[in-house]
């Protein structure tokens, strides 16, 4: 099985079916054509050309990153770390000396290996459950 690592955002379709397979909530297309060039950086796992794998940064590109929208097809569970390895040789590269780097974890274990820890119990991540801004 020949992987093809690609360093971009993935395209808006293989977005919005990647999100949906791996039990992401739904994103609008037109959100999605929105966000997905305003990214910081992007990558993407390729076998036969199916889309199979993706993950993304966003934030100010100096000191608050988040990587966002892992995605993974559920007959490739397990690969999740190529597009980690990805992400981290990125930040390496680019968060300044401080920078402050999230993510939400589904699956916590995948991202301990890359050094990412609880924030619990120095503060408690939050989001906000709203969906229109007054």
């Amino acid at each position: 099985m020949k992987i093809a690592v690609i360093k971009e955002v993935a395209p808006v379709d293989d977005y919005l079916r990647l999100r949906v397979i791996s039990g992401l909530t739904p994103r609008p297309i037109d959100a999605a054509k929105t966000v997905l060039p305003n990214s910081l950086f992007g990558v993407h796992l390729v076998i036969s050309n199916n889309t199979i794998e993706m993950d993304g940064v966003v934030g100010d590109g100096a000191l608050n990153f988040e990587t966002v929208d892992v995605a993974i097809g559920p007959k490739y569970q397990g690969l999740g770390h190529i597009v980690m390895q990805n992400i981290m040789e990125y930040l390496n590269e680019n968060a300044s000396e401080g920078a402050y780097i999230t993510l939400l974890a589904d699956v916590p274990e995948l991202y301990k290996k890359f050094k990412f820890v609880l924030s619990r119990p120095e503060c408690e991540g939050m989001h906000w459950q709203e969906n229109t801004v007054n």
